[in-house]
């Protein structure tokens, strides 16, 4: 019912878990994550406490293939199941019950544990391996291609319906940090839906990063990251108007305003948010920008 890749970034030392199934809200119960420990993936009729405990013995030290040996010798619905684990060392290990629903199979490499369960047809585990291998700009981009592999080949024999993806922190982040976790639960196209929301979630990292420049006096940055966020995200109000606030701050009152007309005919109470906002003093070295912006402002 479900095809999922589980890897860790060799550069960034985070887990990763990307997966889509015919069955919603696959994003609640199949991967978990752990900053600096694994990730593991449970599917196919699926045991949902694989998740858990398989972290549990990874944060013990006990290695991707001895932790799913434990798992899979104590689940009496082990012939139907599949696990996927990665280990902070880069093991790897997956299993697939002999009474999974065909096609079913699975594919370990270094750092990567591929599986999948009711496909069209068996080359979609080994089509997920090469579009991970080959080479890509990001860890995400790498998780998101091994799904659109899968797709190409076939996928599910059901159809589509629901897809996540979660990224870890980096190993010396909290354990309960993620980077990402983006969820579709119920779409006809859910891979567009994963990749446009998770292009939501860039656009808003690259509106904090701006953010970040601008208080650290790097003008040039901040407007280089804000521009980042507007391509995208393109034509989201909020983005429009931090943008606009960060924009009047650096003096550019006229594009700055620009860009709040282009909100405010998503949403015209945005000039009263921004009036309520510098009230607020909550972030006092933007409530200049946020004065500035309204200064004069009229409905374009």
């Amino acid at each position: 019912m479900t095809y999922s890749i589980v890897a860790r970034d060799p550069s960034s030392g985070r887990f990763g878990i990307a997966i889509q199934t015919c069955w919603p809200f696959v994003g609640a119960g199949c991967p978990w994550v752990e900053s600096g420990v694994g990730a593991v993936v449970t599917q196919s009729f699926t045991e949902e406490a694989h998740g858990p405990n398989g972290l549990t013995l990874l944060r013990t030290g006990v290695g991707a293939g001895h932790a799913l040996d434990r798992l899979v010798e104590s689940d009496p619905g082990r012939s139907v199941r599949q696990v996927g684990i990665v280990d902070r060392a880069a093991g790897a290990a997956s299993y697939t019950g002999d009474r999974c629903v065909e096609a079913a199979g699975d594919v370990t490499g270094d750092g990567v544990a591929i599986q999948a369960n009711m496909m069209e047809r068996p080359t979609v585990w080994p089509a997920m391996l090469a579009a991970w291998q080959a080479p890509a700009v990001s860890f995400v981009e790498r998780l998101l291609a091994a799904l659109r592999a899968a797709e190409r080949v076939g996928g599910d024999i059901r159809g589509r319906q629901a897809a996540a993806l979660v990224v870890s922190g980096g190993p010396d982040e909290p354990p309960w940090k993620r980077q990402f976790d983006v969820r579709v639960d119920d779409h006809p196209a859910p891979l567009d839906e994963l990749e446009r929301l998770v292009r939501l979630q860039l656009g808003f990292d690259a509106l904090d990063r701006a953010e970040d420049l601008a208080k650290a006096g790097d003008a040039d940055g901040a407007r280089q990251a804000g521009e980042e966020a507007l391509r995208l995200a393109p034509g989201d109000d909020q983005v429009l108007v931090w943008q606009a606030i960060g924009l009047a701050g650096a003096g550019m009152t006229e594009p700055a305003r620009a860009m709040l007309d282009e909100a405010v005919a998503e949403n015209p109470r945005w000039p009263e948010f921004v009036r309520r906002f510098a009230l607020s003093n909550a972030q006092p070295e933007l409530v200049d920008a946020a004065e500035r912006l309204l200064d004069g402002w009229s409905a374009g």
